[in-house]
């Protein structure tokens, strides 16, 4: 039992309490008796480990082994390339205005009635996975809701529970956990950025003096009706307090000296949502069989075309905007999506695939988010078929593939890259951010490949009314821009800062770039 108190004497007290009644809660929480039959009808949870699971796919797809992908360490023998002169071997990419019959994509129309659909169907067979059409319903509800204060703002804090419908297969259970956080004196529906990442109450509020006044009393009387002894103890040491006020700690600030996301957020009168992705779908192989994937799969392995991790998580998102367009505090046109390394992935994922998300800041995502995959330069194809096959598609594996029935494949025989993810969020407002390899954003992430994956989505954002990058050159020519110089003019924007593999220092140029797009004005 994990205890609020910070003093184990207190706990102690807790403890005592919950034995005393553990009895008779616990003997009124048994199933019945059809509940349990109809249970044991139905199809166990396979229990595979993550290799068991990938060797499962292996054989669906007639893989008999994979290329090693290469390692992050650069005194390895097989470490990744760094050397720029070889990271293009398959230089060019697919066009994403031209159709598959050949025929460019010259209107808007053109690609949102058939281009658009033919890159939707590639990324969903072949790389991040089908969100099934028998997804079970998300009913939310507000577990409990706190005024706290963020940085010297006011606000609203709400936890919220998404229970996914399992009565289908009641044998796993999921239950998606986020907490929206709004500023308290907005005279309006405010802009949400929701954010992947562990969700909790950002600052729960503290009990007053006089509050911790008669909760030390309440203790101390429960101690000494348990030992009595303990009253000339008490009296002993009469400043002795069994729970205090938590000291006060300063914000720890990010690379550029500024406070952390959330104030700046809040500050510039929005709100934000933090959604934990691991309460939809475990970060691991062996989870495939659990959490939503598992629960639509009624605990079985996965079929070569299912959703993989991002794709979950991507979905689990959507479900957090079902919510927050029936909170009368969110302005719901103008809701954003953001994620750092592996949830960087998952929120252009989100974006691309949901288009009521109305912006994405995509932080530090590497390949399987905004760096090209045909690239030859730090992580490879096949480190992500390899060690975190299960974000993807079970069809994705084929790409690392070295000897299968059907040959071998590799990232050139991919049908489409990044920089076709990246156009299927225009003309909504996307953010590439970045931070430096010697603050920690490892070189391993292929900025210039980023780069280059955003150049070539520029010219789906031109074609729909927006703004790319305004690059002259095309993404073989195109150089990143120095540190800390932004390309913030249009809908698709760029920048990397002078911070290690986080987005932070970049959270105050995304507010400010944003708020001119939708025209929100940051309170005085």
């Amino acid at each position: 039992m994990k205890s609020i108190f910070r003093s184990p004497v207190a706990a102690s007290v807790l403890l005592a309490l919950a034995g005393a009644f553990s009895g008779g809660l616990l003997r009124g929480q048994s199933a019945s008796a059809g509940t349990a039959t109809s249970q044991a009808q139905l199809p166990q949870p396979v229990n595979f480990t993550a290799q068991q699971d990938q060797r499962n796919m292996m054989e669906q797809l007639g893989i008999k082994a994979l290329r090693p992908g290469p390692s992050g360490n650069e005194k390895a023998p097989n470490h990744a390339n760094y050397d720029e002169s070889e990271a293009n071997p398959f230089p060019d990419l697919p066009d994403p205005l031209t159709l598959k019959n050949g025929q460019k994509v010259t209107t808007a129309e053109v690609w949102w009635k058939e281009r658009r659909p033919e890159i939707v169907e590639d990324f969903e067979r072949e790389v991040y996975g089908r969100v099934p059409k028998d997804v079970p319903k998300v009913t939310w509800s507000v577990k409990a809701t706190d005024k706290e204060w963020i940085g010297f703002h006011p606000v609203i804090a709400k936890e919220l529970i998404g229970n996914v419908d399992n009565s289908a297969y009641p044998l796993i259970d999921v239950s998606i956990r986020m907490t929206l956080v709004t500023p308290a004196n907005a005279r309006g529906p405010v802009p949400v950025l929701m954010m992947f990442g562990p969700s909790h109450f950002p600052a729960p509020a503290q009990p007053s003096a006089e509050e911790l006044e008669r909760i030390n009393a309440a203790l101390k009387a429960l101690l000494v009706r348990q030992d009595p002894a303990l009253s000339e103890i008490f009296e002993q040491h009469p400043a002795y307090e069994l729970q205090v006020a938590p000291p006060f700690q300063m914000p720890q600030l990010n690379a550029d000296g500024d406070p952390p996301s959330e104030w700046e957020i809040i500050a510039d009168g929005w709100g934000f949502a933090t959604i934990d992705p691991v309460s939809i779908q475990a970060d691991n192989g062996a989870g495939l069989t659990r959490g939503i994937i598992g629960l639509v799969n009624k605990g079985q392995p996965r079929k070569p075309d299912d959703w993989g991790a991002l794709r979950a998580w991507a979905w689990g998102a959507g479900c957090g905007l079902d919510y927050l367009e029936t909170d009368p505090a969110v302005d719901a046109k103008h809701v954003g999506i953001e994620g750092v390394s592996r949830y960087g992935k998952a929120a252009l994922v989100t974006q691309a695939f949901d288009q009521r998300f109305a912006m994405v800041l995509v932080g530090s995502s590497g390949k399987g988010g905004a760096t090209l995959l045909r690239r030859n330069f730090g992580e490879a194809v096949e480190n992500l078929t390899g060690g975190e096959y299960y974000w993807m598609a079970g069809n994705f594996m084929k790409y690392g593939t070295s000897d299968a029935t059907f040959g071998s494949k590799n990232a050139s025989d991919l049908p489409v890259d990044s920089h076709e993810l990246i156009a299927l969020c225009a003309p909504r407002l996307t953010f590439i951010s970045y931070g430096l390899p010697e603050k920690g954003d490892a070189k391993w992430l292929d900025h210039q490949g980023s780069f280059m994956a955003a150049v070539a989505a520029s010219p789906v954002f031109t074609l729909l009314g927006a703004k790319g990058l305004g690059i002259s050159e095309d993404y073989h020519a195109a150089k990143m821009p120095a540190v800390n110089v932004g390309l913030l003019d249009g809908q698709l924007a760029w920048r990397q800062d002078d911070g290690g593999h986080t987005d932070a220092p970049n959270m105050k140029y995304f507010l400010k770039w944003a708020d001119g797009f939708i025209g929100h004005t940051p309170p005085e």
